[in-house]
């Protein structure tokens, strides 16, 4: 019988090489540390190279701004020429800001659209030729549970995640055919840079090395939608089902009651 102590180590991982992006804090930092203490080779991606450096020697840095189409098919194909086939490669990169009525700019809106939505389309379009010639892989982005409806002060950020959500969804049923697995990770609240400034209640928020490790969890198995915590997930979810006057007349109750 196995004993305890080796039943409570972790099981190997699927991938050889996995490539994250938004690599330099928050999720996809310590996705990248999780994995590469598992065993895992890991490519990183970020616009500071600063804040890549020094981070394990089986994390190799490749600094990179998603936004540029080109640079991003360059990155690939070093990554590939240099390490081998990506296995896996996890969009983390991402970028928030509230919008605020009395402010009310297309500028910020159109970059989170640029770094959230278009800079994931650009990897997998880098992407996509070397996993279908191979017919394996996994391409996995981090959308979030604001894409699942409309929240006060994400009318910027919130259209990004729901267009990931539903760029998941429409291409998962194509890319199965040719040996493309597709997964898209949907967190709550997490600690990180981007949710340091927020001036409202955040619930259930977690820690990144929470939200990391059940990210690794569920991509592991094979999931189509990782989504984290359970219970805030449960409750937006619910949300989903309700018509609209009962759902802003919740939203104006427990959210802005307090902006009067």
């Amino acid at each position: 019988m196995e004993n305890s102590a080796s039943a409570s180590q972790p099981r190997d991982l699927p991938w050889k090489l996995v490539w994250i992006t938004g690599a330099s804090t928050g999720i996809g930092r310590e996705v990248a540390l999780q994995l590469a203490a598992r065993g895992v080779r890991v490519a990183v991606s970020a616009r500071s190279a600063e804040k890549l450096e020094g981070m394990g020697a089986l994390i190799q840095a490749y600094p990179l701004d998603v936004t540029d189409p080109k640079a991003v098919r360059d990155t690939i194909a070093k990554i590939e020429m240099e390490l081998g086939p990506i296995d896996m490669a996890l969009m983390a990169a991402g970028a928030y800001a509230p919008i605020d009525l009395n402010a009310f700019e297309p500028e910020p809106f159109s970059h989170m659209m640029q770094v959230n939505f278009l800079g994931v389309v650009n990897c997998i379009s880098g992407l996509l030729p070397v996993m279908r010639k191979r017919r394996a892989g996994r391409i996995a982005w981090v959308a979030s549970v604001a894409g699942y409806r409309g929240l006060p002060k994400a009318a910027g950020y919130g259209p990004t995640k729901a267009a990931l959500i539903n760029l998941a969804e429409s291409l998962k049923p194509e890319l199965d055919l040719v040996g493309i697995k597709i997964s898209v990770v949907n967190p709550g609240f997490v600690e990180t840079p981007m949710t340091k400034g927020n001036d409202f209640p955040m619930p259930f928020l977690m820690k990144p090395e929470d939200a990391a490790r059940r990210t690794i969890e569920g991509l592991e198995q094979g999931k189509f939608e990782v989504a984290y915590p359970t219970r805030f997930v449960a409750i937006l979810k619910i949300t989903r089902l309700l018509p609209y006057n009962l759902y802003f007349w919740l939203i104006k109750r427990g959210v802005l009651s307090d902006k009067k």
